[in-house]
This record gives structure tokens, C-alpha cells and sequence, in this order.
């Protein structure tokens, strides 16, 4: 099972969908939660993670037991390079070793704004839809708004909705603090999008996972 979909238990789920109910009752805004896995496959670290590893494992080999004869220590390197690559793949602690925080950084922004478009969270009437989005490989939050939110909202407010979340997850009230950021979220977008009459739910309560 992928750790996306029990990031959360049944009864925190529970109590996310109805923070964001209660949000929602008191503004024309739309707000939706994500968990994925991972934000990209990171490719690159998983090679540069198999020639590093790879490389070492031949060297040891050759200087201690083939009289350090560049004969072997290629062809040692070429064959261990791809067991060594799928270790980097299967495990996410060693991947993320190689993965700079600029990458990480951009790899969630990226797949942030992907999947705002690819869950139809543009549709809204009024283009007020938010999206806090939580990767788990990267440790990484992004929260992101539609273009009429950032009509009267910045990046940057947004920003710090994320960064509450994010710390909430590092010590381990990752409910706690993702309720605490969509109350905190609502009662600024409250102030600038108020309810109205004819104002109906257009987005799901439930946390998206995978």
C-alpha cells in the first residue's frame, strides 16, 4: 500500500473533511488536500546513486582481492552499477540522500500546479480553489491558489499555511497542524471571499491520495 493513503488514519481523514466543511460554510473559497508519495521519480539520483555505490564496491574488490587491476575494476563497475541503481530506487531514504533541496523544492512546486490542473480544481465558478499539497519522499508542503484567490492573496500568506503544516509533520502532529493551516487559510479567505447565497460545494472534502 502506498504510504500516500495511510499518511492519515480513517478518523484524522475524518476530521480534515469536516475542517474543511466548516471552513468552507463561511466562504466562497474551495479548498482540497493531497498526499502523494513522491512529487517526481528522481531518475537521476537513482544513477548517480548506483555509479557511486557501484564504483566503491568494485574498488574495494579489486584492490583487496585482484591486484587493483583496472582490468577488473571497470567491468566490476559496469556490473554492480545496475543492482546498485535498483537499491537507490527501492530505497527512498538513500535516494533522498542524493536529492538536492532545490530539486525537491521545484519537483513539488511543479507537481503541485500538475496536479491542481489534472483534479480539475481550476474549474470553480470563481476561480477560488486551494490546494494543500503534501509529499512525503521530499518533506516538502505547497500550498497553491487559483488566480482569483491570488487576486487578493499572495504567494507568500500562502506560504506560511504551508510552513505550519510542515512543521506540524516533523513533530508528528500532521493533523493537528494541516487543520490548524485550512482554519487559518478560511478565515483570510472569509475576509475576502465571503459566502453567498447561491454559492454550492464544487469540490470534494476528502483528502486526495496516491
Amino acid at each position: 500500500m502506498k504510504k500516500s493513503k495511510k499518511f492519515f488514519t480513517e478518523v484524522e481523514m475524518q476530521r480534515i473533511e469536516e475542517t474543511t466543511r466548516a471552513v468552507e460554510c463561511c466562504t466562497i473559497g474551495e479548498v482540497a488536500v493531497m498526499v502523494t508519495d513522491s512529487s517526481d521519480h528522481y531518475a537521476g539520483a537513482e544513477v548517480l546513486g548506483g555509479v557511486f555505490l557501484g564504483s566503491a564496491v568494485s574498488l574495494l574488490l579489486t584492490v583487496n582481492f585482484l591486484q587493483a587491476s583496472l582490468w577488473f575494476y571497470i567491468p566490476l563497475s559496469i556490473l554492480f552499477f545496475f543492482p546498485c541503481r535498483l537499491l537507490f530506487q527501492k530505497n527512498l531514504l538513500l535516494k533522498r540522500s542524493l536529492i538536492g533541496a532545490r530539486v525537491k523544492d521545484e519537483a513539488v512546486r511543479r507537481r503541485a500546479l500538475q496536479a491542481f490542473y489534472e483534479k480539475g480544481l481550476y474549474r470553480t465558478r470563481a476561480n477560488t480553489g486551494v490546494l494543500f499539497f503534501i509529499s512525503l519522499l521530499e518533506h516538502r508542503v505547497w500550498v497553491l491558489a487559483d488566480k482569483g484567490i491570488y487576486e487578493k492573496i499572495d504567494q507568500a500568506t500562502m506560504n506560511t499555511f504551508a510552513l505550519t503544516v510542515s512543521h506540524g509533520i516533523k513533530e508528528g502532529r500532521a493533523c493537528d497542524a494541516l487543520c490548524r493551516a485550512i482554519t487559518d487559510a478560511g478565515k483570510i479567505l472569509s475576509l475576502h471571499f465571503p459566502i453567498s447565497a447561491d454559492d454550492t460545494n464544487e469540490l470534494s472534502n476528502k483528502v486526495i491520495t496516491g
